[in-house]
Parts: C-alpha cells; structure tokens; sequence
C-alpha cells in the first residue's frame, strides 16, 4: 500500500482503473451467462507494472466504477471480489519479471479456471439462482475456447510494453 503513496504509481494505477472501466463497456455476448470481456486485460497490465496490491486495488476501483457509471445489473460485491484476485494474480506471476509466455499462459490459464469459469459462476448462479453444475461446465468450456484469444491478447499488450520502453524506469517505493 505504500506504493500508492508514490505520486507515479497512483498516477499510473488510476489511468489503468479509468481504462478498465472503458474497457469493461466493450463486451461481445455469446450467450446469456456468457460474454467476451476485456477489462481483465487491463488489469493484467496493472500487476505486470505496478504489484498485486496495487491492481488489486484498480481491479477494485475498475469494478465499483463501472457499476456506478453503467450497471449492467444488480451490484453483487462478489464481482467486486474476483476483480480484485484478478489483480493478485497477474500481480504475482507477472510483476517484475521478465517477459516469459510461459508466465502468461500459467497467469491467464489460473485466472480463467480460478476466476472467469469458479468464482464468477458460483456469484451467477447465486445472483440469478442459476444452476451451478451446468453453468459453470457452459462457462468452462466458453472460457477454454476464449483462452487462446486472451493469452495473444495479453502477450501482445505486455511485449508492446516492453518494447516501446514505456514504464522501463524504475518505480521508487
């Protein structure tokens, strides 16, 4: 937490939560429990460059901002939750370590298990009481589908990153 003390951290960690909360706008539904979104994206971004707590933080922010400006449903603080382990976990296998696909694909493939296909279809299926079992193999297999596109995706963003140097200078804590 002290690093969002640090006037470029802060800077840089709002600029990613304003932009995750775009990017959250932009999602291309394949069916009713099932969409296409791009703010985790975002997020990874965060804990590439700035730690786990800190993109847990925008992973926070994004979420809460994005209900507040333009809900899409009734909150569930639960989303809220996997928003911010969204942030751990791109946070811990990807901060200040060097560019490795290996590590992008571990990070999205617990993300996409852990997040995207559990948790968020345990809060679907209780927001909607939906059917677990059923939901969450609908979900899981969307999500399997997807996880070829999210890990290009990601690599591209983090090697654009790193190659046009734009966060290269060290970040002071």
């Amino acid at each position: 937490m002290l690093q969002l003390k640090n006037v470029r951290v802060l800077t840089l960690a709002t600029i990613l939560a304003a932009l995750a909360i775009v990017m959250g706008f932009f999602k291309l539904p394949i069916s009713q429990i099932v969409e296409l979104r791009f703010a985790s994206h975002v997020i990874a971004i965060a804990g590439s460059l700035l730690g786990p707590v800190v993109a847990m933080v925008v992973g926070i922010i994004s979420d809460l901002g994005g209900f507040f400006i333009k809900p899409t449903g009734p909150f569930f603080p639960g989303f809220t939750i996997s928003a911010a382990l969204t942030g751990l976990i791109y946070g811990f296998f990807l901060y200040r370590k060097p560019f490795s696909l290996k590590r992008i694909i571990i990070a999205q493939v617990v993300y996409t298990v852990a997040i995207s296909s559990l948790l968020n279809t345990i809060w679907l299926a209780i927001l909607y009481q939906l059917p677990f079992y059923e939901t969450f193999i609908a979900r899981l297999i969307s999500s399997a589908i997807q996880l070829p596109i999210h890990i290009i995706i990601l690599t591209l963003l983090i090697k654009g990153i790193e190659r046009f140097n734009i966060f290269k200078a060290p970040i002071k804590k």
